[in-house]
């Protein structure tokens, strides 16, 4: 067994070689392109193989440890603390800087690695390999998809409040069809998206964006009663907008998925930045301003030509109420009062034909964007109250309440400071059944429920 030699299957090939040129039954050149080795190498690979065979083609480090291999001592010590309780569900990348800082025991990550993994220890924290991903080509027809997203970025700098951008491009041409400022991601913000785009270019063939809860109703969320006796969930307010324009919903799996909005963030959060900055910018009607003259801007500098040059884009006819389907419905029972309330807004219905009273009946409430309530019933309009509308008193008050909590008021400094009073910790606190004023009330009720006392003559 000493005089075995192990060789690999490129050793062997090497072997084969050097031994045809050996015997001569090749020739040097032949043999230097065979081996893929500069000439030179070549001699010098066919002295050692004459002096010592074919050991001379195995590596000289074989079968000996490595020079940068941890002591023995030191793989022992790091698999004995990785399982103490101390170090219990570390992570490796954590457990060696902990060892770093808390033992002084040096070691890479990876080294860590091979040690633990030696001894049988896997990482609680296994990392998933990066998932197989296919660039998808751009859809033919300027219409046929538009990728729709938010991005939440300090777009004013600390000008003002911290702004959530929505906005759609289309798949075809990168195109920034829509695009306006907002407090937050939301289902109204994505409704006047969709507003905006589809009265400026037309409804789309399909809408592609992520699984925000402005789109996909949560599994987790219990079903309704009236769910339950339907048998499907209902769709959120803008899958349900998206029907009725007929747009077709996909949802992406991953933000690599629709990239292009993504990159489009990238850009705009580079130079709209700057926009915004010249402009002076400091409030979101501002910002919005600046945002609708930049869209200009920004098409005519990253939009492409698409392959195909018929437009997707559906034009929707007068008769429907774009106002109506990108707003927030509800529905509502009249009450016998002839009003429908949404939160603390009441709407008061007026008579119908002939003074007909709409009291019980099932109505849509409509919230469009510009805060407008409409009543709708049996698809007529029956009642609006605008914006502008008095609040009733009850909903200011509590407003005020809220901003009262949110901004407290100050506190005006009194001419001369008041003490502290501390109660000693062994003062009597009477119970509220001992208190003199409910004592003398129980008292009343005892005699009352008594009544006269009879004497034992009569």
């Amino acid at each position: 067994m000493k005089d075995r030699i192990i060789l690999s299957e490129k050793e062997q090939q090497r072997g084969r070689v050097l031994g045809w040129l050996v015997a001569r039954r090749v020739t040097a050149e032949e043999a230097q392109r065979a081996l893929g080795v500069s000439q030179r190498q070549l001699y010098r690979m066919k002295r050692s193989f004459l002096d010592a065979g074919p050991a001379a083609l195995a590596h000289g480090n074989r079968g000996r440890p490595s020079p940068a291999r941890l002591a023995d001592g030191m793989r022992t010590e790091i698999v004995r603390l990785a399982r103490t309780e101390a170090y219990r569900g570390y992570n490796h990348t954590h457990l060696a800087e902990a060892l770093a800082e808390d033992q002084g025991i040096a070691v890479s990550r990876h080294a860590l690695g091979r040690v633990l993994r030696e001894a049988g220890m896997r990482s609680p924290r296994r990392r998933r390999p990066n998932r197989h991903r296919a660039r998808r080509e751009r859809v033919r027809q300027r219409g046929l998809l538009v990728q729709v997203d938010a991005s939440d970025h300090d777009w004013l700098e600390g000008r003002g409040p911290r702004l959530t951008l929505v906005g759609a491009i289309d798949d075809a041409t990168s195109e920034l069809l829509a695009a306006h400022f907002t407090t937050h991601e939301s289902s109204i913000a994505y409704l006047q998206l969709l507003r905006d785009s589809v009265r400026a270019h037309g409804a789309p063939a399909a809408w592609y964006s992520d699984r925000h809860g402005c789109f996909v109703r949560n599994d987790k969320e219990p079903w309704t009663l009236a769910e339950q006796f339907a048998g499907h969930r209902e769709p959120t307010q803008l899958a349900r907008a998206l029907e009725q324009l007929g747009v077709q919903r996909i949802l992406a799996h991953s933000p690599q998925a629709k990239g292009r909005i993504e990159r489009c963030w990238g850009t705009l959060q580079d130079r709209l930045v700057k926009a915004l900055r010249h402009a002076g910018a400091a409030t979101i009607d501002e910002a919005n301003v600046v945002m609708a003259g930049h869209i200009l801007r920004h098409n005519a500098r990253f939009s492409v030509a698409a392959a195909d040059p018929l437009d997707a884009h559906q034009r929707l006819s007068q008769r429907r109420d774009l106002d109506g389907i990108c707003s927030m419905h509800y529905v509502r029972t009249v009450t016998n009062d002839n009003t429908v309330r949404l939160n603390e807004r009441l709407v008061q219905i007026p008579p119908g034909p002939r003074r007909r009273s709409y009291a019980r009946c099932r109505v849509e409430l409509q919230e469009r964007i510009d805060a407008e309530l409409v009543v709708v019933h049996q698809g007529v309009i029956i009642a609006r109250q605008p914006r502008q509308s008095d609040v009733p008193v009850r909903a200011r008050k509590r407003q005020r309440g809220r901003e009262l909590l949110a901004d407290p008021a100050p506190v005006r400094a009194r001419s001369e400071p008041v003490a502290d009073v501390a109660l000693p910790s062994d003062a009597f606190v009477p119970l509220m059944s001992e208190h003199p004023w409910r004592r003398d009330l129980m008292q009343r009720r005892k005699d009352k429920n008594k009544g006269p006392q009879r004497s034992s003559a009569e």
